[in-house]
């Protein structure tokens, strides 16, 4: 079935306002959750909610936190996100980077305390619109065994960067530092597929293709899937993304990170507070004329835009594209949502007494 986003976005107000969360709180992580499936990144999107009021109901999540910088320099800070969803840590984590870039040319913030904050893109692109280059970065739930490791020691970090160019849209990359992000393994087992060769592992470290290999003590594999492909790399991309957005700030790192899921417990002994985020804000005329720059970008779009593509392809595309045409077709066409999650955000309207979101006719 298929839904207009503004449905989706209302459903989700009203059941962050019933977990607590003030009125402007409740519509920026609505904002940020939808923003992923207009997207058509599904894994990330409206899908979560039920995931965020579990672990709200477990006294993991503060509905009302009380975001604040505990650490400063003139270009950096350190910001506890006081258990808050972090759908809302996020974007005011990157406020505070896009401020020191104001004053200092560049801005970087390192989160404690947080939560899961959706998808990588939406905070690196708040950037953009000051003509700033953005970073976002965050640690996750270890699901992910580093190369040649049967453990689980890592999450699937992600990494984003978004570069604004002048007459051309701008380039994004949002990216796991593994092979796919476990939500494509979530949707895998909504619909009763195997995976790929090359996504995960199970228990003893040897490839499997079980959508619940995860759940069964398996993990997921760094970018690159093997050794002879670059894992390595893959597992190298996600040690910096958790040293910078954890060891920085003061949250808990590699396998200490608490799971996004609540029904396993976050670590007894932890090392650090919550999930840890990182941030970075570069202003374009801190390096040159900011026209001059975009203009370049144009030109550097357009000449990869034009490269002759491959046998069978049609155009070479720029990180960002499939993006923005999902979002073209979803905000006219609806957003369409898997019978699974239907069922949970029907229940959740059963629980919270809000009206379930209406499918288009």
């Amino acid at each position: 079935m298929v839904y207009h986003h503004n449905s989706l976005v209302n459903f989700s107000v009203a059941v962050f306002k019933k977990m607590g969360c003030p009125d402007n709180q409740a519509r920026l992580a609505a904002k940020v959750l939808i923003d992923a499936d207009l997207k058509g990144i599904d894994s990330h999107g409206i899908a979560r909610l039920p995931g965020y009021v579990r672990l709200w109901e477990k006294d993991r999540i503060n509905s009302n936190p009380e975001v604040k910088v505990v650490y400063e320099t003139p270009s950096t800070a350190v910001v506890d996100g006081d258990r808050g969803l972090g759908l809302v840590v996020a974007p005011e984590a990157m406020k505070v980077a896009i401020k020191k870039a104001e004053t200092a040319g560049t801005g970087w913030v390192s989160v404690r305390n947080s939560n899961h904050y959706g998808i990588a893109g939406y905070h690196a692109l708040m950037a953009v619109e000051k003509d700033m280059v953005g970073i976002s970065m965050t640690n996750a739930s270890p699901l992910v065994a580093p190369t040649f490791s049967a453990e689980r020691l890592l999450g699937t970090n992600p990494i984003a960067v978004a570069i604004p160019a002048l007459n051309q849209p701008p380039f994004v990359a949002d990216f796991a530092t593994t092979t796919v992000a476990n939500g494509k393994l979530e949707i895998s087992k909504r619909k009763g597929q195997p995976i790929p060769t090359g996504w995960a592992q199970d228990a003893h470290g040897n490839p499997s293709t079980s959508a619940s290999c995860v759940e069964e003590g398996g993990a997921l594999v760094p970018l690159g899937g093997t050794r002879e492909l670059g894992s390595h790399k893959g597992y190298c991309l996600g040690s910096i993304v958790d040293i910078f957005s954890a060891v920085f700030s003061g949250a808990n790192y590699g396998p200490w990170v608490p799971p996004f899921v609540s029904f396993l417990e976050p670590s007894s002994d932890p090392v650090g507070k919550g999930i840890g985020h990182f941030f970075g804000a570069m202003r374009i005329d801190a390096f040159r004329p900011a026209e001059e720059f975009k203009a370049e970008m144009d030109r550097w779009i357009n000449r990869i835009r034009d490269s002759k593509p491959a046998e069978g392809e049609q155009q070479v595309l720029i990180p960002g594209d499939p993006e923005r045409a999902a979002h073209k077709t979803r905000m006219s066409e609806g957003i369409p949502l898997l019978p699974a999650v239907i069922d949970n955000l029907n229940r959740l309207s059963m629980e919270f007494n809000v009206n379930a979101p209406s499918p288009i006719a």
